[in-house]
């Protein structure tokens, strides 16, 4: 089971409102429990064969794999890399899967450096069969694109950095 496998389970997990799941594979075993309503921070448990939890914080993974040692790795989640305060973050408004361009035989919408107008098509968003066209809010130039194409993006993740002066 891969990260991408995880994190689908996760957000899979979360929409279905199960209070607890738990996946047991050759190497290792994961629960994911949801917290309560009143819980601002969402604790992901995952536990080894050894049964000894360790609680995380949605913004880091811990996966622990049984290799005669336990085998630790964190992957922390990319911080917003907006050094420059007047570039504007045009963020994810669903979760889904991020599309730079229209069909895979066209053109990407935008490239670094693009000059766009407000309403212009940035990416398109698939969730549930269904695709979402992103518009710019702002005019201005596209600094940087912080998704990779065909891969998923959550609610509010930032996906493109731009100039609006």
């Amino acid at each position: 089971m891969n990260i991408k496998e995880i994190q689908k389970l996760i957000k899979f997990v979360s929409k279905s409102k199960a209070k607890e799941v738990s996946l047991e594979l050759k190497d290792f075993k994961i629960t994911i429990k949801t917290g309560d309503e009143g819980d601002n921070e969402q604790k992901i448990p995952v536990t080894p064969s050894q049964n000894q939890p360790i609680i995380i914080n949605k913004d880091d993974f811990v996966i622990e794999k049984q290799t005669g040692t336990t085998e630790k790795t964190i992957i922390p989640r990319k911080e917003e890399e907006n050094s420059d305060e007047k570039l504007i973050t045009v963020k994810s408004p669903i979760i889904g899967t991020f599309y730079r361009r229209p069909a895979p035989d066209k053109e990407s919408f935008v490239e670094i450096g693009s000059e766009v107008n407000e309403g212009d098509v940035l990416c398109v968003i698939e969730a549930m069969k269904l695709f979402n066209e992103i518009e710019s809010e702002v005019s201005g130039k596209i600094v940087k694109v912080l998704v990779e194409d065909s891969s998923p993006v959550e609610f509010e993740q930032p996906l493109f950095l731009i100039d609006p002066s």
